[in-house]
């Protein structure tokens, strides 16, 4: 639960989380009372079941005292089914108050108010109009909007090619890249638990976002087959911050880092109109994700740490970005203070987010009930989570095919990333 401070500091962030904030402490005022009421009525009873032990049981004050404690326990019952029912409504306005934000997070009502962190590398320049790469690839056969959309519905791509040895080329670079700076590395189920994703914040505020696993008619649960509760991942950050729900790290095991690999699925229902054409906001798509946990002392300069091994990517690619740091109207739910990374993408003469790192304090730890012990035989208390992309596949894949198309719409292929292409250089239609 936030202390009152702490729930002070909600109210930054503006918009809707007054109301929310102001329902939830209503609710808590009611509660926290009845409580003290039905302490005082239940010292009462205890009062009244001694008085009767001392009276004679045909005396009428004993009647008496036996009338006073049915009416108190009548009372008691009765009060304690309302504090059920006010722990409920506490518990389920608070479950969609947001995380505070940390003081260094800029004041903002909206991606306006964010600010950049720092450039990183020059523009490309043309010497023709750059194309955006939902022309580039189709032009080359390696991007295939008709037939993503023929299997399966709008915001479906299929990969043909260099599109789909590329991806798997990035996925390989950016896990042996963060590998080599300390990640241990996990390749985690794609379907999630509803505790999971009310671990990690993405139940039950954004339940719109997504897709859940329904059986069909006629398959009913067996014991090959027990009834399930399960969704598609939307980020790998779900499955792997849940590996340690309901757990304890002993002092030695923090920090603890790891990247996984993951496909993720999104509804996008709040992106209608949004996007439409090509990579940028699909249903499903490919990311590395970069988790790590750690004690809060620490957990700003940890933060700093996980951006600079996402940008380190970027970087090894050679392609031109900007870090932001978000502001207090544009900050996601569970985060208490996020950097943005923004790639550069001259085919839509725009900065489109590929990574967004954040830190979580304790916000998913007390949710997914994760702690650690501070030293040999101190008591458990919440760590920190921090997570971010390192990086968003797809998008990453759309940086490389703007960034370094040539003249004859072929592609050049990032020096970096060629030892995993069998050393090709250029991407030309085949």
């Amino acid at each position: 639960m936030l202390d009152p401070a702490k729930m002070d500091a909600v109210l930054r962030r503006g918009g809707d989380v007054a109301t929310v904030v102001a329902g939830w402490r209503a609710a808590d005022e009611r509660r926290r009372k009845l409580q003290g009421d039905l302490d005082t009525l239940r010292q009462a009873r205890n009062g009244a079941n001694d008085k009767m032990a001392r009276l004679d049981k045909k005396s009428p004050e004993f009647a008496a005292a036996r009338d006073e404690l049915k009416d108190l326990s009548g009372r008691i019952k009765s009060g304690e089914g309302e504090l059920a029912q006010l722990e409920a409504q506490c518990d389920a306005a608070l479950v969609n108050i947001p995380n505070a934000p940390h003081p260094s997070v800029p004041e903002g009502g909206g991606e306006g108010g964010n600010t950049v962190l720092h450039t990183w590398g020059d523009k490309p320049t043309f010497a023709f109009e750059p194309k955006a790469h939902w022309d580039l690839g189709e032009a080359l056969g390696i991007l295939d909007f008709a037939t993503g959309a023929k299997i399966s519905g709008a915001r479906f791509t299929v990969l043909r090619d260099w599109g789909a040895r590329l991806t798997r080329a990035l996925m390989n670079y950016m896990i042996d890249s963060h590998t080599s700076r300390g990640y241990r590395e996990v390749w985690p189920p794609a379907l999630v638990k509803r505790a999971s994703l009310e671990g990690t914040g993405q139940l039950p505020k954004f339940a719109a976002d997504v897709f859940k696993i329904e059986r069909l008619e006629g398959n009913e649960p067996s014991e090959q087959l027990p009834a399930n509760d399960l969704f598609l991942s939307p980020t790998a950050e779900v499955q792997v911050t849940n590996m340690y729900r309901d757990e304890i790290f002993e002092a030695d095991a923090v920090p603890a880092y790891f990247c996984a690999y993951s496909p993720c699925f999104r509804a996008e229902a709040g992106a209608y109109g949004k996007d439409t054409r090509g990579l940028i906001r699909q249903h499903q798509f490919d990311k590395v994700e970069l988790v790590k946990f750690v004690a809060p002392e620490t957990s700003y300069d940890e933060l700093d740490r996980l951006r600079a091994d996402a940008e380190h990517i970027l970087q090894g690619l050679g392609l031109h970005y900007r870090a932001m740091t978000l502001c207090t109207g544009d900050l996601g739910f569970g985060a208490a203070k996020t950097y943005d990374l923004e790639v550069w993408l001259p085919g839509q003469n725009a900065y489109r987010e590929i990574s967004s790192c954040s830190n979580f304090e304790d916000f998913q730890a007390r949710r997914a009930k994760i702690r650690y012990r501070p030293a040999a035989g101190e008591k458990p208390r919440p760590l920190h989570t921090i997570n971010g992309s390192g990086l968003a596949i797809g998008r990453t894949l759309v940086a490389i095919i703007e960034q370094y198309q040539q003249a004859d719409g072929s592609v050049l292929v990032p020096p970096a990333l060629r030892p995993y292409v069998g050393g090709i250089e250029r991407i030309t239609k085949l």
